[in-house]
């Protein structure tokens, strides 16, 4: 039996031997040499005439931010409304993510935005990302959002020009068009990131990154067709959080070999995905998903409700977690945070050896399962759900490479060396991820220019807004995130019909006073960002946490860090309900419209 103290010493001897002292750094930005690896290789750009007009609101990003403030601008009767983005199409990651096995790990029926209002029904609890994909552009048909989007468009810069009240962009297509409003949605995972291994591009044989899957060379398609072409090689993969967990059994299936190169195991947890009944679904009433998404969002930050209508398996982190504060509160006769914790603690113990437990249940190899136990908290790193990833290391062809938390050693031209054994590859695949851990001027990649500085420049000591949304010094500009605002990173789509819901009313209001500008006024910035600031660090991703984006790669948060990543200090739930109280009130306090 493992003591609380003896588990705790071992989640420490774990996290210690990942720990890197360049924390972000040890990620290679997508520049140079491997910037082809990021063209897009899915749409050629239709050719069009430079736009030069003028618009009332341009959107930066066609994701999922981008098209719900869209839909919510349109319900508003903002209808000049501008989507921008690099992308051959809409969907944002769900554009770029066609690896096989893509699916996204939150309930469907809450991860998937305003299925209501395209009257779309999910095919299961959990879809595949082409089934995502294809929502997105039904959101961009069922709002006219296609009809005046640049696509295939990337953004050179943005400029605020104070005579005509007006932001003018410059693009890589030659357009110089204006806007009275700006909506920035490049998302919190908009930009993909390389592994910094030492001579990366060394190497000789194909390699890609997840989010560019090449099935000309693998054979298949994003529907599942088997990638016939990789019967004969050997294949690599660097990368097991959520997207190698998801690419590896389609792999296991295809590749001759497969090696998977391992630094930290996650968590793996029970999926059981099945398919949405339609006649249940047609008896949901009206308004069902705003309800299941506060439902949701409620559990999932520590709530109360009578039902647990999603029932997925971040709910159940939730509903452990409660649980066992009632049984505590029952026994002890008082409620104190050092009980939350405890709570916290128990329950996460025991989710934690289940975890292992399963592992050890399906693995058949011992080795290989006990390499393949995560030593952490679960919310340490981001769960993961599938019922095929711990299977396939049954496979004779498919080979654990387990680094003990160091990372491959080095790239060579014909494959990759680990504890100095060499590693023939044929193919390289890398499932890094994406930008999480790094401020939104470094994710949008190019310049935007306030009334007098740079947003670099403004944010040089960390990210300072009103509610996560507006800046001072940067008129009618909106940001579409989570940071320093509800800051819900299981169900981001959430954070978006929000701010979505905020900015359209914003706009109409300027519209309806003839406002030229809308800004937030100075003194109601700083008593957010105090607020912001003063926020404690949770359990969820702290520095005691094996290193990840959850907790800034282990690095002690410095004031910039703490700036870019935190939320609204009582949560997700109270954040949403303060702003839709803001937004009903209908006096917008904080924006000053001139």
């Amino acid at each position: 039996m493992t003591t609380r103290e003896e588990l705790q010493a071992k989640y420490r001897a774990e996290r210690d031997k990942r720990i890197r002292p360049e924390g972000n750094g040890q990620y290679i930005a997508p520049t140079g040499r491997f910037a082809e690896l990021f063209a897009d290789n899915y749409d050629e750009p239709v050719a069009r005439d430079a736009v030069t007009d003028d618009v009332e609101v341009a959107i930066v990003g066609a994701g999922f931010s981008g098209l719900v403030t869209g839909a919510r601008l349109k319900q508003a009767g903002i209808t000049d409304v501008r989507l921008i983005d690099r992308a051959g199409d809409v969907g944002g990651v769900w554009y770029w993510n066609r690896y096989p096995g893509a699916m996204c790990d939150t309930a469907a029926m809450v991860y998937l935005p305003l299925l209501e209002e395209t009257g779309t029904m999910p095919s299961a609890k959990y879809v595949p990302g082409y089934e995502i994909f294809a929502h997105a552009q039904k959101i961009a048909t069922t709002f006219s959002l296609y009809e005046n989007a640049l696509l295939s468009t990337g953004i050179d810069s943005i400029t605020w020009e104070e005579g005509i009240k007006r932001w003018r962009f410059l693009t890589d297509r030659g357009d110089n068009f204006t806007a009275k409003f700006i909506a920035l949605g490049t998302g919190p995972i908009a930009k993909p990131h390389l592994p910094g291994i030492p001579s990366l591009d060394e190497f000789r044989g194909e390699m890609f990154h997840t989010s560019r899957w090449n099935y000309d060379y693998t054979g298949g398609d994003r529907y599942g067709a088997p990638m016939t072409k990789l019967g004969d090689k050997k294949v690599g993969i660097v990368g097991t959080g959520a997207t190698g967990i998801q690419c590896v059994p389609p792999l296991a299936r295809s590749a001759g070999e497969l090696f998977i190169f391992q630094r930290t195991p996650s968590s793996i947890d029970v999926r059981n995905n099945h398919p949405i009944d339609p006649e249940w679904f047609q008896t949901l009433p009206s308004g069902w998903q705003s309800e299941w998404l506060m439902n949701f969002t409620t559990l999932q930050t520590g709530g109360f409700t009578e039902e647990d209508l999603v029932k997925d398996g971040w709910t159940d982190i939730s509903q452990r977690i409660r649980d066992r504060v009632v049984a505590l509160v029952t026994e002890r006769g008082e409620y104190t945070l050092e009980l939350q914790q405890e709570a916290y603690e128990a329950s996460d113990d025991e989710k934690m050896e289940e975890i292992r437990a399963r592992v050890e249940a399906i693995v058949q190899d011992h080795e290989t399962a006990e390499h393949l136990k995560p030593w952490y908290r679960q919310l340490c790193k981001r769960p993961c759900f599938h019922d095929e990833y711990l299977q396939a290391y049954n496979a004779p062809n498919v080979h654990l490479v387990d680094t003990d938390g160091q990372g491959v050693e080095r790239i060579d031209a014909t494959g990759a060396w680990v504890n100095g054994v060499h590693f023939e590859l044929d193919c390289l695949v890398l499932a890094s991820g994406f930008d999480v851990g790094n401020e939104h001027t470094k994710s949008s990649g190019f310049p935007i220019r306030g009334r007098d500085q740079l947003l670099t420049e403004r944010w040089a000591n960390g990210m300072e807004t009103l509610h996560g949304l507006h800046v001072n010094g940067f008129p009618n500009m909106f940001i579409i995130g989570i940071s320093q605002a509800a800051n819900l990173v299981s169900n981001i789509p959430h954070n978006f019909l929000e701010a979505g819901a905020t900015i359209a009313s914003v706009v109409r209001h300027a519209r309806d006073i003839g406002a030229a500008t809308t800004e937030a006024k100075p003194e109601a910035q700083a008593e957010w960002v105090a607020l912001i600031e003063s926020a404690g660090r949770s359990f969820f991703g702290n520095t005691e946490c094996t290193p990840g984006y959850y907790n800034n790669e282990g690095k002690e948060m410095e004031r910039r860090d703490h700036m870019n990543s935190a939320g609204y200090p009582d949560g997700a739930v109270a954040y949403f309900t303060m702003m839709q109280q803001w937004r009903d009130s209908g006096e917008f306090e904080g924006i000053l419209f001139a």
